[in-house]
């Protein structure tokens, strides 16, 4: 089968299409399914690079967010059927030790992939292949922070940082959804313009301007005797320089939701707003299968549509991971085998 792989790690170039690489053999309680769509994340820059602490089984063939078809079963998989249309799991439910699929376990840049059945998700009518391949990593981060950990309720002022990104923009549309007021930031114009087409009631671009001056200033600074000003939420995954000034801009009993930290892990904290305020910091980390079946009941319905900047064959793979390293991209990059 034709696939993209990754025979030896350092960078973006050791991304190879093989012509000739070979087709996954079935086994009890698996299934293949020929990929019809798998999106593209961060995380497979790093697979790309190299992280320190993981030792990936060189040859893999990239790719977490895998959706397709059924073309053969395994013994035990009684639950399926050939022709059945699947998202794919990247974590594995039932056995986390696995590891992720695109790193550890083949992925979905290629014409076919290997799943373990506990995987599977089945797609409803009304969810495309591209739309359901583009949910795992970015969009069930999103619903499971915004949700199952955050709580986000109707009415809430949310400001999110990195809103243009796969995590970024669902959370606008997600945040839109439940009728909550919307700041987001942005890097340049073009990324402004797409925010507001998607909803967001303010932007902000970030490398302009003081984005704590900017919120003081629009709906004054948060008092740590009153409950006013400020915002609700925010939503940070960046971390860096960023952490310090979220607790600055979130009014007294606030909430600061994050899932990761891409400018920086290990930021300074001033423990004074935490407690002169009384925020709450609320970690959430990946998702759960139940997440991506609301995700695509909610596509299914009508009610939300995955941002997708670009569409690509699969021989520009190794361009979709560039565009997302040098951060071209606004939502997500899809590759079609």
């Amino acid at each position: 089968m034709r696939a993209v792989c990754l025979q030896e790690q350092g960078g973006i170039d050791k991304l190879i299409l093989d012509e000739n690489f070979p087709d996954p053999v079935v086994g009890d309680g698996q299934v293949i399914i020929r990929v019809k769509a798998t999106s593209l994340n961060y995380h497979d820059v790093f697979t790309c690079r190299g992280m320190p602490g993981i030792k990936l089984p060189l040859p893999i063939i990239p790719g977490l967010d895998v959706a397709g078809e059924i073309v053969e079963l395994g013994s035990g998989t009684s639950d399926w059927k050939v022709g059945d249309r699947v998202l794919v799991n990247p974590l594995d439910p039932t056995d986390p030790t696995k590891g992720l699929m695109g790193e550890m376990l083949n992925g979905g840049t290629a014409e076919y992939c290997l799943v373990d059945a506990p995987r599977l998700i089945r797609i409803p009518e009304g969810c495309s292949y591209e739309q359901a391949a583009s949910l795992p990593v970015a969009y069930g981060t999103a619903h499971r922070m915004m949700f199952a950990n955050g709580g986000i309720s109707g009415g809430e002022r949310v400001l999110i940082l990195g809103a243009s990104g796969g995590v970024g923009s669902c959370c606008v549309l997600l945040a839109k959804m439940m009728g909550c007021e919307v700041v987001a930031c942005g890097s340049s114009q073009e990324k402004l313009e797409a925010l507001t087409s998607w909803g967001a009631d303010h932007v902000i671009n970030y490398k302009e301007e003081d984005f704590v001056k900017w919120i003081w200033n629009k709906f004054t600074k948060p008092h740590r005797r009153k409950f006013e000003g400020g915002v609700d939420v925010v939503i940070n995954f960046t971390g860096g320089d960023t952490w310090v000034n979220s607790f600055k801009v979130t009014r007294r009993g606030g909430k600061i939701l994050t899932c990761g930290a891409t400018a920086g892990f290990d930021p300074k904290t001033d423990l004074r707003y935490v407690w002169s305020f009384e925020l709450k910091v609320l970690g959430s980390n990946s998702w759960l299968p139940e997440d991506l079946e609301r995700l695509m009941q909610l596509i299914s319905e009508g009610k939300l549509s995955p941002i997708v900047d670009t569409v690509l064959p699969l021989e520009q793979t190794a361009e979709g991971v560039r565009m997302l390293e040098d951060r071209e991209v606004i939502g997500k990059i899809i590759i079609t085998p």
